[in-house]
C-alpha cells in the first residue's frame, strides 16, 4: 500500500482507539460496562445492531459470494423484517421489564439454574467460534496486503481489539459501531463508483450487467422448494425467519444491544431500523461482488485469487501441470472477454438475434473459465493436502490492492478494519457479560463488589479474545466466511429460540422439559446436520420444533 493509504488506516484506528479509551470513564460499574446504564439513543443502538452483524465478513465474504454466485444470497435475509417486527412486539419489552443483564438470566427465573447455565454455555460456544471467523476475514486481507503470515495477522487484529474492548465496555463498542457504519457506507459507495468507471470506455453499464445476468448472477429469487438447497425464497423466508429470531432474540451479542437503549420504544426502533435497511444494504454489497465479476470480464484476473500455496506448487512435481493450467486459463479468459464484448456490442446495437447467439457463446466460454479454475483448485488441494482450500474470500481483497487508486485503498482497508474491530469488540463484550453474569457472579462469587466483577470481566474478555484468535487460524480456509459464521449460528440458534418459546409462550412448561428439550433440540440438529443433506438454513426450524415438542410434552403431563 502507498504511504497515503497507511496514513488513512492509521488515522482511523487511532480515532477509534482514542474514543474507546475516552469512554472507559463511564464504565466504573457493571451496568455501565455491559449496558451503558441503559441510556443510549435508538439510532445509535440501531446502527450498532446492524454493525455487529456487518463485520468484515460482510465486505470480504459477501462480496466474494456475489462474485461467485451472484445475488442469490440476499434470500438469506428475507425472514429478517418479519423477525424484527415479532421481536419488537414481544422480547424487547419483555427483556426491558425483566431488568436483566443477559437473556439467559430470565431462564432461571422461569425454569431453573441448570437451564440458564446450559443456554448460556451454548451461546458461549457458538459466539466464541463465530468471533474467530470474524477475526479471520480481515486477517486474510492483511496477509495479502502486507505479505505477513496468517497467524501474525490474526494476532495483529485480535490483541489490540481485545485490549480496546477491555477498556471501553459497551459504550465504546456502540459509538465505534456508529463510526463504522459511516466509513463502510462511504467505502462501499466509492468502490461501486470505481468499479463502474473501471469498465471499458466504450461500454455502458446495462449491457455489461446483461452479460452477468446470462450466468445467473442477477437472479435474486429462486422459488424452488428444496430442503437441500441453501438459498431459496422459502429457505430465506421460513428458515431465515427462525435463524433471525434466534440470533436477534436469544443471542446475547444482539440482546445486549437493545438492552442498552433508554426505553422500550427506543429498543423497538433500533430493531426496526435494521429490519428495513439491512436487505437494501446487503443487495448493494452483493452487487459490488457482481460488479467485480463484470470488471474481471475485461481485465484479466488471476487464475486463483488465493495464491498462498504458490511456492509449494512450484516446488512440487506438478508445477508443469499448474503452468499448463495457467496457459489454458489465459486462453479461456481471452475467449470469454471476446464473447462478452460481442454480447455488449450486439446489445447496444439492439440486434436481438445476434445478442442471443453471442450470449450462448459467452455462457459456454464462462463455463470453460470456471472449469479451469475448478481443476486448478483441485490441483492445489492434491499438492498441499489442504482439503478446505478455497479462494472466494480473496476475490475482493485482490481487487482492492491491485486496481483501486491510492487513497481509496486506504479507505476500504480502514472500513474493513473498522468493521472487524467493532464487531469483534461487540462479541467479546457479550461473551464477557455471559461469562461473568451467568457463571462467575451466579456460581463462584455472588455478592462481590462491582470493582471485583469489572476486573473479572476484563479477564474474561482477554480469555475470549485469545480463544477467538486461535479459532481464526482454522476458519480462514473453511469456505465462504459469510456462510461459515451462519453455519455456526444455525447449529445453536434454533434450540435456544425453542427454550425461549417454552418460557414465554407455554406457561405450563416445566424446568425439566426445558432442560431436556434444549438437549434434545441440539441432538436433533446434530443428527440432521450429520446424516442428511438438508441445508443449514433449516437447522433452526428443526431445533425449535424439537425443543417445543419435548418441552411441550412435559407441559401436557402436568
Amino acid at each position: 500500500m502507498h504511504l497515503i493509504d497507511w496514513i488513512i488506516v492509521t488515522a482511523y484506528l487511532a480515532w477509534v482507539l482514542y474514543d474507546g479509551v475516552k469512554r472507559a470513564r463511564a464504565t466504573g460499574a457493571v451496568e455501565g460496562y455491559f449496558l451503558a446504564s441503559r441510556s443510549l439513543p435508538w439510532w445509535a443502538v440501531g446502527l450498532s445492531v446492524m454493525a455487529t452483524q456487518m463485520s468484515a465478513i460482510t465486505l470480504v465474504g459477501t462480496t466474494g459470494q456475489g462474485y461467485d454466485d451472484g445475488l442469490r444470497f440476499v434470500q438469506f435475509y428475507f425472514g429478517l423484517p418479519l423477525a424484527m417486527i415479532i421481536l419488537s412486539l414481544t422480547l424487547v419489552p419483555f427483556f426491558h421489564r425483566a431488568r436483566v443483564f443477559t437473556a439467559y438470566e430470565y431462564l432461571e427465573r422461569r425454569f431453573d439454574a441448570r437451564t440458564r447455565a446450559l443456554a448460556s454455555l451454548l451461546f458461549l460456544m457458538s459466539r466464541g467460534l463465530s468471533a474467530g471467523v470474524i477475526i479471520a476475514a480481515p486477517a486474510v486481507i492483511l496477509s495479502i496486503v502486507l505479505g505477513w503470515s496468517l497467524p501474525l495477522t490474526v494476532l495483529a487484529i485480535g490483541i489490540p481489539t481485545t485490549v480496546y474492548t477491555m477498556l471501553g465496555g459497551v459504550q465504546a463498542v456502540t459509538w465505534a459501531d456508529v463510526k463504522q457504519m459511516v466509513v463502510i457506507m462511504v467505502g462501499v459507495t466509492a468502490a461501486v463508483v470505481a468499479l463502474i468507471l473501471g469498465l471499458p470506455d466504450d461500454m455502458s453499464l446495462e449491457p455489461v450487467l446483461h452479460v452477468a445476468g446470462a450466468t445467473g448472477r442477477l437472479q435474486a429469487i429462486d422459488f424452488t422448494f428444496d430442503l437441500n438447497e441453501t438459498y431459496t425464497f422459502w429457505s430465506g423466508l421460513l428458515g431465515g425467519l427462525f435463524l433471525m429470531l434466534g440470533y436477534f432474540g436469544c443471542d446475547q451479542s444482539q440482546v445486549q444491544r437493545y438492552l442498552t437503549a433508554k426505553s422500550v420504544d427506543a429498543g423497538r426502533q433500533s430493531l426496526l431500523m435494521s429490519a428495513f435497511a439491512k436487505i437494501p444494504l446487503q443487495v448493494l454489497i452483493l452487487m459490488m461482488g457482481v460488479l467485480v465479476f463484470c470488471f474481471y470480464l475485461f481485465s484479466e484476473p488471476p487464475m486463483l485469487f488465493n495464491q498462498a500455496h504458490q511456492g509449494a506448487i512450484e516446488a512440487s512435481g506438478r508445477s508443469g501441470e499448474y503452468r499448463a493450467l495457467e496457459d489454458e486459463f489465459r486462453a479461456a479468459h481471452a475467449g470469454r472477454r471476446s464473447d462478452a464484448a460481442e454480447v455488449v456490442a450486439a446489445r447496444e446495437a439492439g440486434d436481438a438475434g445476434r445478442t442471443a447467439e453471442a450470449t450462448a457463446s459467452f455462457v459456454e466460454s464462462d463455463r470453460r473459465v470456471g472449469e479451469v479454475r475448478a481443476r486448478a483448485r483441485s490441483l492445489v488441494r492434491d499438492v498441499t493436502g489442504d482439503a478446505a482450500y478455497t479462494d472466494v474470500n480473496y476475490v475482493f481483497p485482490t481487487f482492492i490492492t491491485t486496481y483501486l487508486p491510492v487513497g481509496l485503498v486506504g479507505l476500504l482497508i480502514a472500513a474493513i478494519f473498522a468493521a472487524a474491530m467493532s464487531s469483534i469488540a461487540a462479541e467479546l463484550n457479550a461473551l464477557s457479560a455471559a461469562t461473568v453474569i451467568d457463571f462467575y457472579r451466579r456460581r463462584v462469587r455472588p455478592g462481590a463488589s462491582d470493582a471485583h466483577y469489572l476486573r473479572v470481566s476484563k479477564g474474561a474478555t482477554a480469555f475470549w479474545g485469545l480463544f477467538a484468535s486461535v479459532t481464526a487460524l482454522y476458519a480462514a480456509n473453511l469456505g465462504s466466511l459469510i456462510e461459515v459464521v451462519n453455519r455456526f449460528g444455525s447449529f445453536f440458534y434454533g434450540s435456544l429460540l425453542g427454550v425461549f418459546v417454552l418460557a414465554v409462550g407455554m406457561p405450563r412448561a416445566t424446568a425439566g422439559g426445558a432442560f431436556w428439550g434444549l438437549i434434545g433440540g441440539m441432538a436433533s440438529v446434530a443428527a440432521v446436520a450429520t446424516f442428511t443433506d438438508v441445508s443449514f438454513m433449516w437447522h433452526n426450524l428443526v431445533g425449535v420444533v424439537a425443543v417445543c415438542v419435548i418441552g411441550g410434552a412435559s407441559a401436557l403431563r402436568r
